[in-house]
């Protein structure tokens, strides 16, 4: 049995990558689309996001849903609720991938900066291989004391942070991938 983070099937894209539902990130793409259709803040926005989670909620006796079929889903919702001048500007990218780099340290373990690094080396790689369009990098500051056994911030610690995130930017500018989307925190 697999269990769903709030009893969700998982989304699968088309290179086979599966991405949690994020309530969030569909009401930014259904504002996005409505914005473009001329429909600067949408009444509907919430309504419609809700009405495709309580619908993916009833799917929870499948593993996954195909992207393209969840983005259908939508696209019919909308036509359905007779706003069928937003569908042409619904075009998702898929959720963003979420990396706890607090965890590669916790497994790396205390002091083990190497093997952090080659951790998160091969989780990048991973993730690039997947050909995913949006990465979010969390817990970086927790990451750095978590290897460095500190809970008090030093000048160490910035200094361990800078050299994380040049080594991030180093791996993600070795993609070939046209566009990717990284942020951290």
């Amino acid at each position: 049995m697999v269990a769903f983070k709030e009893e969700f099937p998982y989304l699968r894209a088309e290179s086979g990558q599966l991405f949690e539902f994020d309530r969030g990130w569909l009401r930014d793409a259904i504002t996005r689309a409505a914005t473009e259709a001329g429909y600067p803040k949408w009444w509907l926005t919430d309504h419609v996001t809700e009405s495709i989670a309580f619908y993916l909620r009833l799917r929870n006796d499948e593993n996954f849903v195909a992207f393209n079929q969840f983005s259908q889903t939508v696209r019919y919702v909308l036509k359905v609720v007779g706003y069928q001048e937003i569908v042409p500007h619904f075009t998702p990218s898929p959720p963003p991938v979420s990396l706890s780099l607090f965890e590669i340290a916790h497994t790396a373990g205390t002091g083990y900066e190497l093997a952090f690094f080659e951790m998160l080396s091969r989780r990048l790689e991973l993730l690039l291989q997947t050909r995913v369009s949006s990465v979010q990098l969390v817990a970086l500051n927790a990451c750095v004391k978590q290897l460095r056994g500190t809970r008090v911030w030093s000048r160490a610690c910035d200094a361990l942070r800078g050299e994380i995130v040049c080594f991030i930017r180093e791996k993600l500018s070795q993609s070939d991938l046209p566009e990717l989307n990284c942020s951290m925190r």
